[in-house]
């Protein structure tokens, strides 16, 4: 008898021998308007199976790499802080190996716990963000740790000329104002991607995909949907840039809230976007 273990698909391979971990973050805690990104991973393993581990987008397959699933954190209820806490030591833990961590939210707040282990091995980071939001408010209601500020405490990490920020299409005034001084934004699609990347190449990159980025058309199982997206397209073009990028580090895929898609579409999606992001960092 062999062990059954639930994974996603073609990432069943022994941690010692993988370069890449991922690992599920379901947590959705500071979610402002429909909640359930808390499943999106488990949905994402369950579904992959719809999917085939080979990408015609980059003539590659998962089946040609060591790819580690851990499976998800356990989080506590109503702590944001701690359970941050929670997936800074565990990305640690993963880069203390010299391995790729690859996160799967939950709500985009997520990201700043891998941020900060991150930016303790890689000073020099970048981060480049995919979003229909600028995630850049100083607060959201009164609380600093939010889904709508995770960008700026980011920002904080990490400083000024350091966040490209693509498909940004909604967010408070101020949001934008910030931006102009300290960010770089480019607004509504991806555009300038090709430059950014040429300018990072070598540079350790942190690459941030909330899947909102896409039309709600096309991914309408998502908290905070907005229309006037890009398309499924332009967003496995934008990824297959990442090619040319020699040392990302860590990558993170978040809110998918598969229930509010009954059709299973958002899912899918999210699958494939999550395969060629490990196909584009594995080397």
């Amino acid at each position: 008898m062999n062990k059954n273990i639930h994974t996603f698909i073609g990432c069943d391979n022994e941690y010692n021998e993988s370069k890449i971990v991922i690992f599920g973050a379901p947590f959705d805690g500071t979610t402002s308007y429909r909640p359930g990104t808390r499943f999106a991973s488990a949905a994402m393993r369950n579904e992959s199976i719809g999917i085939e581990t080979y990408s015609p987008y980059l003539d590659k397959d998962l089946e040609d790499y060591n790819i580690f699933d851990g499976g998800d954190l356990e989080f506590v209820f109503g702590n944001p802080a701690k359970n941050i806490e929670i997936i800074k030591e565990y990305t640690a833990s993963i880069l203390k190996d010299n391995k790729i961590p690859a996160m799967i939210g939950g709500e985009h707040l997520v990201t700043l716990g891998a941020v900060q282990a991150v930016f303790e091995k890689y000073n020099d980071l970048h981060i480049i963000h995919f979003d229909a939001h600028a995630d850049l408010r100083q607060d959201y209601l009164g609380e600093k740790l939010s889904h709508a500020t995770v960008i700026r405490r980011v920002w904080e990490i990490v400083g000024d000329n350091k966040i490209y920020q693509f498909g940004i299409r909604s967010g408070e005034k101020n949001e934008f104002l910030f931006a102009k001084d300290h960010t770089y934004m480019n607004k509504f699609d991806m555009k300038t991607l090709d430059e950014v990347v040429e300018k990072l190449k070598n540079k350790p990159v942190y690459i941030t995909i909330d899947l909102d980025v896409l039309d709600s058309s096309v991914f309408p199982g998502t908290g905070t949907p907005e229309a006037g997206g890009i398309t499924f397209k332009e967003l496995i073009n934008a990824v297959m840039m990442f090619q040319k990028l020699e040392n990302i580090v860590a990558f993170d895929i978040n809110e998918l809230a598969p229930m509010l898609d009954s059709s299973g579409a958002s899912t899918a999606c999210a699958c494939k976007v999550l395969r060629e992001m490990l196909l584009v960092t594995s080397k």
